[in-house]
């Protein structure tokens, strides 16, 4: 009994066990199949209005002095003495003397100059009264003719008198070659390089030193072609007109940037063969002084100095500022449309700079564009906006810095 219960209780657990799960395939519900729901591209919007822009053109350069001579003596001689600030980086005064040469020979030259003079001055005098003389003598004689000038004495007069002329200019040309061993500063400036120093025989045409003035400095900077067509740019003749194109320049002296103000003051002639751009001239005045701002301290320019230069070019107006990344590949945006369809569209594109572009065609106010990229999206493509950005924010696009070259 108990071996036959041990071979049959298993197969009754086991037949019901099938039959259970066959009625309950038979009785369960019906599934029910269902499409799945497509996940929808996620992107972030910007509602465009329409601004004014302000042009900034970067661009840089070096600087160099506007005003930059070379002093070369007009006389030779022996340096006998120089200024104290007669040294490489050394200011001075307008009229100071720079440096002396030995004034001797032409001391002695002027003695001799006016003994020569007086000479000339006696030899006129005795011409004349010979000439006096002779005049009376004629007239005693009863002569009523008129007598020769060589009677008269009168060549020997203007012999005479040339001589005494020759003899003023040998005295005023010594005069003028002393107060040449002074070398006088034309204007208050500062030495550049000098080259000369005390004891050196040095003659005309000798370079004593490169000087360059103080009141103003110029950088001459490069223009692209697509950056003349946002400045204005002086003309001919309007080289000191004080309304052209503001320019700031900027060089950055450890973790401070400094910055000084200058203007547009002329162009070159002709454009540079070997970059073909176009070299404007931006001026600074007073650029080697000390100035107070309001975050410290600005150092004088150093000539040969390496600064950036943004321009003040045109200001756009009615343009739209949007972010680069919001521009695709030749010159198309993403707009959404209101059922959150999207449509590609091609917009004229101004100018680029750095992660903005400036639009002036193609948008209108109120419409809204993707900015996310979707280089590979098909038109009435449907999205879901997760964020946008308001009319408000085209404010952070306005004051970008400058236009790059």
């Amino acid at each position: 009994m108990n071996r036959l219960s041990r071979i049959f209780l298993p197969a009754a657990v086991l037949g019901l066990g099938i039959f259970s799960g066959l009625m309950l395939m038979a009785t369960g519900p019906e599934a029910t199949l269902r499409s799945p729901i497509p996940a929808l591209p996620v992107v972030e919007t910007h509602i465009v209005q329409p601004q004014s822009y302000q042009v900034l053109l970067r661009t840089q350069g070096t600087v160099t002095p506007r005003t930059q001579s070379t002093l070369i003596p007009e006389v030779a001689g022996r340096i006998v003495s120089i200024a104290t600030n007669f040294r490489n980086g050394g200011s001075f005064a307008a009229g100071e003397t720079l440096l002396v040469i030995a004034p001797t020979d032409y001391e002695n030259a002027i003695i001799i100059a006016r003994a020569d003079l007086a000479r000339a001055y006696l030899a006129l005098e005795q011409e004349k009264a010979l000439a006096r003389n002779a005049l009376n003598d004629w007239k005693k004689l009863g002569r009523t003719e008129q007598p020769a000038d060589l009677t008269l004495n009168k060549p020997q007069v203007a012999s005479a008198r040339a001589d005494m002329a020759a003899a003023e200019a040998r005295l005023q040309q010594a005069e003028t070659n002393l107060a040449r061993t002074r070398i006088r500063a034309p204007y208050a400036g500062r030495v550049l390089a000098k080259k000369v120093d005390v004891g050196q025989y040095v003659a005309p045409g000798t370079v004593a030193a490169t000087i360059y003035a103080m009141d103003a400095a110029e950088v001459r900077l490069p223009l692209t072609d697509s950056q003349l067509a946002f400045v204005d740019l002086p003309g001919i003749g309007e080289q000191n007109s004080k309304h052209k194109a503001p320019v700031t320049l900027s060089h950055r002296v450890g973790n401070r940037v400094y910055q000084w103000q200058g203007r547009l003051v002329r162009t070159d002639g002709a454009i540079d063969t070997a970059s073909r751009q176009l070299f404007v001239v931006a001026q600074i005045d007073n650029p080697f002084q000390y100035k107070k701002q309001s975050n410290g301290n600005v150092p004088p320019l150093k000539i040969g100095q390496f600064v950036e230069a943004d321009i003040q070019g045109q200001q756009l107006q009615n343009v739209f500022v949007l972010p680069r990344s919001a521009v695709e590949i030749g010159n198309t945006v993403l707009m959404v449309k209101k059922d959150g369809r999207i449509e590609r569209r091609a917009v004229q594109v101004v100018l680029r700079r750095g992660e903005h572009v400036v639009v002036s065609a193609g948008l209108q106010a109120g419409e809204r564009i993707s900015l996310t990229p979707m280089p590979f999206a098909h038109e009435d493509t449907i999205v879901a906006v997760f964020g946008e950005k308001s009319s408000e924010d085209n404010i952070a696009y306005s004051t970008v810095p400058a236009l790059e070259r």
